[in-house]
């Protein structure tokens, strides 16, 4: 029997078998805030040419969890890989651009679950039901936070609270 030693990945090492990058402690480009996004960290091409890109999310636990607003995408559902806790999800039905507040729901999601939103469901990012902070796995289309992404200000009297 052969035996081989397993060495530390690096860009470098793994570069001929493809590429990856840390989830729990992602770096490089990033929207900042309450929720972190780290855009299209690994690439991975599927038949029909579009890639679908996985992406960091980092959410710090809020005070209360008001939803404030939501956002949707015309061509493509998304993925939603709960990490390191379980998680609060906010959904309401596809409205065809009308926002549609009075609809959303919420759901306790156990850490590990991945949740597939459908395409046009409203939704914003998940939220840590226990810890600080919150790691989720975002998986869409390349860009799709770019051109396929609108985000929706819901009117001061339609703020919705959360709890648990």
């Amino acid at each position: 029997m052969r035996t081989i030693k397993a060495v530390p990945i690096t860009a470098e090492n793994f570069r001929p078998y493809g590429s990856f990058a840390s989830m729990l402690e992602p770096s490089g480009h990033c929207f900042p805030g309450d929720a972190t996004f780290y855009p299209d960290q690994v690439e991975l091409n599927v038949q029909g040419g579009k890639p679908i890109t996985f992406s960091p999310l980092t959410v710090k636990k809020p005070e209360k969890m008001v939803v404030t607003k939501a956002e949707y995408h015309n061509y493509t559902g998304e993925g939603v890989l709960v990490l390191d806790d379980d998680a609060v999800i906010h959904v309401a039905p596809p409205s065809n651009k009308v926002i549609v507040p009075e609809l959303t729901e919420a759901f306790l999601v156990p850490k590990g679950t991945l949740v597939k939103l459908n395409t046009g469901v409203w939704h914003l990012a998940a939220l840590p039901a226990h810890n600080e902070l919150l790691h989720v796995m975002i998986i869409l289309p390349e860009r799709v936070y770019a051109n396929d992404c609108y985000v929706c200000e819901y009117p001061e009297d339609q703020y919705i609270e959360i709890t648990l």
